[in-house]
Parts: C-alpha cells; structure tokens; sequence
C-alpha cells in the first residue's frame, strides 16, 4: 500500500468526507505507484485521513474509507453493501412486490467511489468506473453474492467505462454464476421489460428514470405521446399502460427500436396505439407535421466535459426550442439533462431561453431527479446528475 502525503492545507475537503483527492493536493507519494494500487492518504504531518484507490490523472485518490481499513478484506465490502442495500429496503426497494430492478451501489453516494452495481432480478451487474474497483472485481462480486443471497449472479460490465488502454486489455463476463441467455425480463412497478445487460446501454437499462416513468402516467390517458431518445421504451411502456391514445417512440438506434417493439409487446398488445421511428430526433421533430400532447425528451449526455459544455447546452436549447413548438397547446413536456457539467440551474435558465425564441408561455409543474437509489452524498453534490422540468405549455 503506497502512502500519498498532502499539502498544507488540502486535507480541509477529506475532512468534510469529499471522497475525491485531486493530484494538485499531492506533496508527496511514498512507495512505487501504479493506477489501481491501494492507497494510504495523511495529512502534512503525518496523521491519517483514510484509505482508497490511487490512479494517475486529476483525481489521485478515491477514498473508500475515512479511517484505517483493510480494502483486500471481504467484511470491508460486505458491510459497505448491507449498508448500501440498508438504503434500499428503507425505501422499499428491496423485496418489492411489483419491482425487482433497482441500483445497488452508486459511487460515491453510497462510499463506493468508482463503482456501480444495478440489480435485475438474481443478476447483480457490476460497472467499475475506475482500474483500482474493478482490480478487486471478484472481491466486490463476492460481497454483494453475500449480501444479496446464494442464487445471485454477478455479471462484470465494466470495459465500456474504465480508460480505454486498461479496458483493452480486458473482457466483461460472468464473475459468480453464469446465464445461457445474456438478457431477463424484470418488473418496475409491475411493468415488464426485457433487459439485456451484456450488449445493452451502460447496465442494460435506465433505472434513474423509475419514479419519473410513474409520475408521467398521471398525464397521458387519452393523450398522443412522443416518446423522444427512447432506448429501450420505458416510458412509452408507462404511457400505454396508462392508457394513452398514441405513442410515438423515436430512436437513432435500431436496436434500441427492436427492445422497444419487444417491451411493448410484453405489456400489451396495443394494437394500433404504438409506433417506432428509427431516425435521428432532430430532424424527426422539423420534419414532423404533427403536434403532440405530451412529449418526452430524455438525450444521453450532451458533455462530458467542461470544455464541451457551451456546444451542449446549445444543443439542449435547439432540441427544447423544437419540441415546445411540436407540444399542442395545453400539453406537457417531460425534459431532461443527464449530463453532469450542465447543472440544475444552468438547465433551468437553457429550457427558459428555448421558451422565449418559442414564444410559449410555460409553466413549470415539477423539477425531477434521479431515483432515490441513486442517492446523492451531502458532502458529494458532484453526484447530482439528472435532473429534469415538467412543463405545461400554453
């Protein structure tokens, strides 16, 4: 374990419990390192501030404890997760009757800087996000087995989001348990959808978006419903079962259109009240004579980065600015950013100006987030990353 001493100073944020120690804080590193190596963190003179993963680049350190502790000892993360899985039977998560898909572990909100962990069914999918997380991979697959129970698999999805010259030289599979099929069927609040979490987006599904699929229901019955950026379906699935007249799912992959078409019809049929376009949405809604009650905008990531952030939030605007002129008058627009350099205000003020150049006037009936299985870390508020508008536009 190689021990990192800080500057004067830098120690102020591991006090408050940020999980995060960026290389400028560094004065020192005691001991051979390399990305991935278990860490030692102290300040200027010599006392300990905690334990972590060290990693060359801008943040050195994720911390996974503010005190001593043993990162290679299988109780360390077993009480990480029986914690984390605390927080999901306090809001009903776990054991739910009409849901058995939710987030395990998220980063930093649950101590786990570097790693995610959804679960669909008895399959647990591990996504490190950092080489010193998934280079004690089957450790963490151990403790969540123990943690989740004996009929668990653990599914390793972790290539697509580690750096990319440490993910060449690795593959995703089956680190406990296998599965002769790469894909399942679950329930969210009893609506099934198939989840193909070996070839699908990030995990397999989006399960941030749980409890804003719900709330859209109690807006669409009798409605026509575009359902933009839709990936897999899930809220034209809700819309249709809430009984909207029409959707409308567009998507720019043609995969993502096939699981849409096989989730609707896992929940139908609908025969006559659901169509697919696979086009880029965009050009769907200029070219689009048509106007819609309620629309869903829900993109991936417009930025990634701070340097990218001005071209996304004219992004943002441009596609805002073309769905409030496709909303009929009286109807409701579902928007949404996940990416985390646009903040909430930021978002707030880029939907405004859309609204303006519409000339719509346009209430806001609701802010939206992330589900409460993505929780947020009072000392992290780095890990608020979606958030969304309700509107109603006249």
């Amino acid at each position: 374990m190689i021990k990192i001493y800080l500057k004067p100073g830098k120690e102020l944020p591991i006090l408050r419990f940020h999980p995060w120690v960026f290389s400028g804080a560094v004065a020192r590193i005691d001991g051979h390192s390399a990305d991935g190596d278990l860490a030692e963190v102290y300040e200027r003179g010599g006392k300990l501030l905690g334990v972590g993963h060290f990693h060359h680049g801008s943040i050195a350190v994720r911390m996974l404890s503010f005190e001593a502790a043993d990162l290679t000892n299988l109780p360390f993360w077993v009480e990480k997760f029986r914690k984390a899985a605390a927080a999901r039977q306090a809001i009903g998560l776990l054991h739910h009757a009409t849901t058995n898909c939710f987030r395990l572990a998220h980063g930093e909100g649950d101590g786990l800087s570097g790693l995610i962990v959804d679960v669909y069914g008895h399959t647990a999918v591990l996504q490190c996000h950092s080489i010193g997380m998934h280079r004690q991979r089957q450790l963490l697959a151990e403790a969540v087995r123990t943690v989740l129970g004996e009929q668990t698999r653990v599914y390793d999805k972790s290539v697509e989001a580690l750096p990319p010259n440490y993910a060449a030289g690795q593959n995703n599979g089956y680190l406990i348990g296998e599965a002769t099929d790469a894909a399942g069927t679950v329930l969210e609040n009893g609506v099934a959808f198939k989840i193909d979490w070996v070839t699908g987006q990030k995990t397999g599904f989006f399960l941030d978006q749980r409890d804003n699929r719900q709330l859209l229901a109690h807006f669409v019955r009798d409605k026509t419903v575009l359902n933009a950026f839709c990936y897999t379906g899930g809220f034209s699935v809700y819309a249709l079962q809430a009984g909207a007249a029409e959707v409308h799912s567009v998507d720019v992959s043609a995969k993502a259109m096939e699981l849409v078409e096989e989730n609707v019809a896992l929940n139908g049929p609908y025969i006559g009240q659901h169509q697919g376009f696979c086009a880029d949405v965009q050009q769907f809604l200029k070219n689009s004579e048509r106007e819609y009650e309620v629309l869903i905008i829900d993109p991936p990531a417009f930025a990634k980065s701070i340097e990218k952030r001005h071209n996304a939030v004219q992004g943002y605007k441009r596609l805002n600015l073309a769905a409030i002129q496709k909303t009929a008058p009286g109807g409701i627009v579902f928007t949404f950013s996940c990416s985390q350099v646009v903040d909430r205000e930021l978002f707030y003020h880029t939907i405004v100006a859309a609204a303006l150049e519409a000339g719509r006037q346009v209430r806001v009936l609701h802010h939206l987030t992330q589900g409460a299985d993505h929780p947020v870390s009072l000392f992290h508020p780095e890990g608020a990353y979606l958030k969304g508008l309700v509107l109603y536009v006249e």
